[in-house]
């Protein structure tokens, strides 16, 4: 494994404040936020969400920062109508939720729907973004063989395997990671890094001290660390996307 299955730590978070700007719509038969929908369609973004799902504001919010950034943004329902509930996360029977979440059933629906956006939509740019539990996908959307995406930005992944690494062969990759994640731990993150070097990938990994799993989407943003290393990832997300988009 390039990242660890999902343990507690996935299921827990700290909601953000204010109010979202896009609006749901159902794209490919697949509810989806659009997030920029007045943008043009020449730089897209797909955003795989965790396991709060794409109803959950923090990541509405993300959304909502890159289309300022002039990306449209669509995050599709990778969860089948049944995200976890932040407030009663801590009751969730996880090993029989996440059973019924597994790859089996999620690839099949992120392929078609990235295989649908680039056949109907067919931006000159598309990236995706991936955290916890979706950045198993967009690294698989970025396989120089069958995926569909440009380029990939993940923030402390789980689930994703060294073999899902090694096919990405020469598209970038972005990976922000937390100094403490029991899903992404050093010894992991060496593999995936001895990996990226050995397959001659265009990528960079970011390590972000005093933050843990989930610091990018749903950290404590009353601790400056924690809100210093979410924005920055932002940041850097932003400057990756923009620097790769220039080369289409």
């Amino acid at each position: 494994m390039a990242s660890n299955p999902s343990q507690k730590c996935c299921f827990e978070g700290v909601y953000h404040e204010g109010p979202s700007t896009g609006k749901h719509i159902d794209l490919f038969g697949v509810d989806t936020y659009v997030a920029g929908e007045h943008l043009s369609n020449d730089k897209v973004l797909v955003l795989f969400t965790d396991y709060f799902g794409n109803h959950f504001n923090n990541s509405l919010l993300i959304a909502d920062q890159f289309a300022k950034k002039g990306y449209k943004v669509y995050v599709p329902d990778i969860l089948f109508d049944d995200a976890v509930d932040p407030d009663n996360a801590d009751k969730l029977d996880r090993v029989t939720w996440l059973s019924n979440h597994n790859e089996d059933r999620t690839k099949p629906l992120v392929d078609k729907y990235m295989a649908d956006l680039r056949r109907e939509i067919n931006p000159p740019f598309l990236g995706v973004l991936g955290y916890c539990f979706g950045a198993k996908y967009a690294i698989q959307q970025i396989n120089e063989t069958t995926g569909n995406a440009d380029t990939a930005a993940i923030a402390h992944p789980s689930f994703v395997t060294i073999d899902e690494v090694a096919a990405i062969g020469k598209r970038p990759l972005l990976i922000s990671a937390a100094e403490t994640d029991p899903i992404f731990p050093p010894e992991l993150r060496h593999l995936s890094e001895d990996k990226l070097k050995e397959i001659g990938a265009r990528y960079q990994i970011d390590l972000f001290s005093g933050v843990s799993h989930g610091f990018a989407v749903r950290g404590d943003l009353s601790n400056p660390e924690v809100l210093y290393a979410k924005e920055k990832a932002f940041y850097d997300q932003v400057y990756w996307m923009d620097y790769f988009s220039k080369q289409k």
